[in-house]
């Protein structure tokens, strides 16, 4: 794993009048959020929250409404002030740095995406996504060039003289993608950015945003409430309660080994095809016993990332085991009935 371009360590935030006492007692007592509530009438948004994201992925958070994930977010860029714990961007203390820095780091390393994207109604399209760059001082030159760059990225030529008015939610959306893209950030926060769109254009964009983040190698806090859209475009997942993260894993580890029953009530009922892969389920060649006859150097191959889905649709044609490959060697044996065991879901 890549260094980490972004570090959360214990990092927390009560809201109310006697935050002090609050965090004391909590560092003292141990106490719950309702607790806490119900002792001093302050409101824990965040406790203890730790993760580090490698440059490149992308790292999504969710939960159920009131669960933190928002409050943690604006934390990363210091829209929101946390009580105690450490945060680094980029390898600076974002604790550190006085007003003047901070705007800086948000201008040029920092974009955000919000599910209401606020643009400016009296801006056209070209002037919304541009505005980042006027903050900086570009010249008006430069401004438009970014923008119609940032506007092709999105699939958006063409509506340059448009207003917010005359878009639609997801072009809107667009826009706003667009307008966090244009001063170049090497991060990007993106708040349940398509939650309020329409399920198909929802699909379309998902799509477009993880081509372009792999294409320009941004590194991405993605907050969600649906572990589908979580599961689809997260390299890692960290599911958030009572202002905790309770798990943070792959979506494959996440969804096969959930850590407690709120989580296990988050994965019910999602399917493993597409989540479980072959050196999940594998038995190693060394511990795997061939039945009398059977022949392993006649068994059909599959590359160890190979998915649930994958794997039975090669099933179907043999009657032989699969044997697993990594980087040319065999490496595990895949037979029918271990197969059927990681499609049930059963310990692996």
């Amino acid at each position: 794993m890549s260094e980490p371009v972004i570090k959360l360590h214990g990092v927390w935030k009560i809201f109310g009048a006697r935050v002090g006492e609050a965090m004391q007692a909590i560092t003292r007592d141990g106490l719950t959020k309702t607790q806490v509530l119900e002792r001093f009438g302050c409101v824990v948004g965040i406790a203890d929250c730790s993760f580090e994201v490698p440059r490149g992925e992308i790292f999504c958070v969710m939960g159920l409404s009131g669960s933190g994930k928002s409050t943690m977010v604006r934390h990363v860029n210091r829209l929101i002030e946390p009580t105690t714990g450490r945060i680094e961007v980029l390898g600076r203390d974002v604790l550190a740095l006085g007003e003047g820095e901070l705007r800086k780091l948000r201008a040029a390393h920092i974009g955000m995406v919000f599910q209401h994207m606020a643009l400016f109604p009296h801006r056209t399209v070209r002037d919304n996504v541009a505005f980042p760059l006027q903050v900086q001082g570009q010249p008006k030159s430069k401004r438009w060039e970014v923008s119609q760059r940032c506007l092709s990225l999105v699939n958006l030529d063409g509506y340059e003289d448009r207003f917010p008015s005359e878009l639609s939610g997801g072009m809107q959306q667009r826009v706003g993608l667009a307008r966090a893209l244009a001063s170049d950030p090497e991060v990007l926060l993106m708040d349940e950015p398509f939650s309020a769109l329409d399920p198909l254009i929802r699909r379309q964009l998902q799509e477009q945003f993880m081509a372009l983040s792999a294409d320009l190698n941004k590194t991405t806090v993605f907050i969600t409430h649906d572990l589908d859209e979580a599961i689809r475009i997260g390299s890692r997942i960290a599911i958030m309660k009572d202002g905790r993260i309770v798990q943070t894993g792959t979506p494959e580890e996440i969804v096969t080994n959930p850590i407690d029953d709120y989580v296990r009530d988050f994965v019910e009922g999602i399917s493993t095809l597409k989540l479980v892969f072959a050196h999940t389920i594998m038995a190693r060649i060394g511990e795997y016993r061939p039945r009398p006859g059977e022949d392993l150097g006649l068994a059909p191959r599959a590359a160890h990332d190979t998915d649930l889905s994958g794997l039975i649709d090669l099933s179907t044609t043999t009657d032989q085991p699969i044997v697993i490959t990594d980087g040319g060697r065999d490496v595990g044996v895949v037979d029918k009935a271990t197969l059927l065991k990681g499609i049930k879901g059963g310990d692996h």
